[in-house]
């Protein structure tokens, strides 16, 4: 149900992750996602992995486009997170068409990497509005295991996104395709506030707002799993949320999304 987003270790430090770690384990937690981009993320936790590698899936991802920038960087992750093989490999931010095009090659050298034993399954992730749309066409071309991308109450009050959104579900539960969501309790852009958590997005962070967000996402049709906000401080509202969430009824779920749709939305992502 509840997947640990390694975002939230980008800029932690031993401690912190030791403790993070620890409280998603104790929380039944046995799926970890991780990528080279969450800062000191794989260097942290690649200590903590080998005492649990046994009983946890291990997920991380590339950007790369260029087969052997892809081979490199997936060895350099399985060195940092001090692992022989990974559970699932995945091509990380695959927003549009466009993207998904130009990361062809990169995906045909994750596929020989499977085939050589270096992962078991291989996935797709993306962040935008445009998003679903693509994952969609990637489903369709190629042999995947997984999608991975955002669902929150008040993404589904956007008609365009929840009608690509539907659709690529739909495709999905049709094909044995595992789906997980991100960003269930983001809130908003900074724009310009301070901030105070070190996500990209401002998160929700009261006990019944991240509810609202990991409850709706939890009881979308077709989505299997939910990735902890990249905030250790959130990480732990959202995991007491996760131990006794029951899901949305219909009427529930209408009403998640009326309370957010006022709210900016967080795409496009920042760039700086």
């Amino acid at each position: 149900m509840a997947v640990l987003g390694g975002a939230a270790f980008w800029d932690a430090d031993a401690q912190t992750t030791a403790a993070a770690f620890a409280e998603a384990l104790t929380a039944g937690v046995n799926h970890l996602d991780v990528a080279p981009q969450y800062g000191r993320a794989q260097e942290l936790l690649g200590p903590l992995i080998a005492a649990e590698r046994d009983h946890l899936f291990i997920a991380c991802k590339t950007l790369r486009h260029n087969p052997g920038g892809v081979r490199a960087q997936l060895e350099e992750s399985l060195r940092l997170l001090q692992c022989d093989s990974f559970d699932l490999y995945q091509l990380h931010a695959v927003n549009d068409l466009e993207e998904l095009d130009a990361r062809s090659d990169a995906l045909d050298a994750i596929f020989a990497a499977r085939d050589e034993g270096l992962c078991r399954w291989v996935g797709i992730t993306g962040h935008e509005l445009s998003a679903p749309a693509a994952h969609r066409v990637a489903l369709q071309r190629y042999d995947l295991d997984t999608v991975m991308f955002p669902i929150n109450p008040r993404l589904w009050s956007d008609p365009d996104y929840r009608r690509d959104a539907e659709a690529l579900l739909a495709h999905a539960e049709e094909h044995d395709v595992g789906v997980m969501a991100i960003k269930a309790a983001a809130a908003r852009p900074w724009a310009g506030r301070t901030r105070t958590s070190s996500t990209w997005y401002e998160p929700y962070i009261s006990r019944d707002e991240v509810a609202r967000g990991v409850g709706f996402a939890l009881s979308t049709p077709g989505v299997h799993a939910f990735c902890t906000p990249g905030d250790t401080k959130v990480l732990s509202v959202a995991l007491d949320v996760a131990a006794d969430l029951a899901p949305m009824s219909a009427a529930e779920r209408e009403v998640a999304m009326d309370a957010v749709s006022h709210e900016p939305g967080i795409f496009p992502m920042p760039t700086v």
